[in-house]
C-alpha cells in the first residue's frame, strides 16, 4: 500500500504544479491557434476543473491509504480511475502535434498507476 500512496500523492503534487504553472506562463493555446492545438476558454476551464480535481483526489485518497484511514482505499481507488482516465485521455493532444516523449510520458504514467493498482488490490 506504500507504494500506492506515494505514487498517488506524488502524481497529485506533480498535476497541480504542471498545471499551475502553465496556466501562470499562459501556455495553453486558445481557439486562435486552429482547431487542431487551440481550445476555447469554456473547454479549458471544464478541463483544469477536472484535472485539479482528480489531482485533489489523489492527494485526499494517498493521504487516506498512507494513514490507513478507513475511508482511504475507497478514495484511492477512486482517485487512480481518474488517473488512469486522463492518462488515457491526454496524449491525444501531444500526440495531434508529434510530441512523442510526452506521449511517452503518459505511457509511463499509465503503467505505474496500473502498477499502484494491481498492489493494492
Amino acid at each position: 500500500m506504500l507504494f500506492g500512496a506515494v505514487f498517488a500523492i506524488t502524481a497529485g503534487v506533480m498535476l497541480i504544479g504542471q498545471w499551475t504553472v502553465t496556466i501562470i506562463r499562459r501556455q495553453v493555446p486558445g481557439p486562435e491557434a486552429g482547431a487542431t492545438v487551440g481550445r476555447g476558454r469554456l473547454e479549458m476551464l471544464f478541463h483544469w476543473a477536472a484535472e485539479y480535481g482528480t489531482a485533489f483526489a489523489l492527494l485526499t485518497g494517498g493521504t487516506g491509504l498512507l494513514l490507513d484511514l478507513a475511508w482511504g482505499r475507497t478514495v484511492y481507488l477512486v482517485s487512480m480511475g481518474m488517473l488512469v482516465y486522463t492518462v488515457v485521455n491526454s496524449p491525444g493532444y501531444f500526440a495531434q502535434k508529434r510530441e512523442w516523449p510526452v506521449v511517452g510520458m503518459f505511457a509511463v504514467l499509465l503503467v505505474l498507476a496500473l502498477v499502484s493498482l494491481v498492489l493494492a488490490v
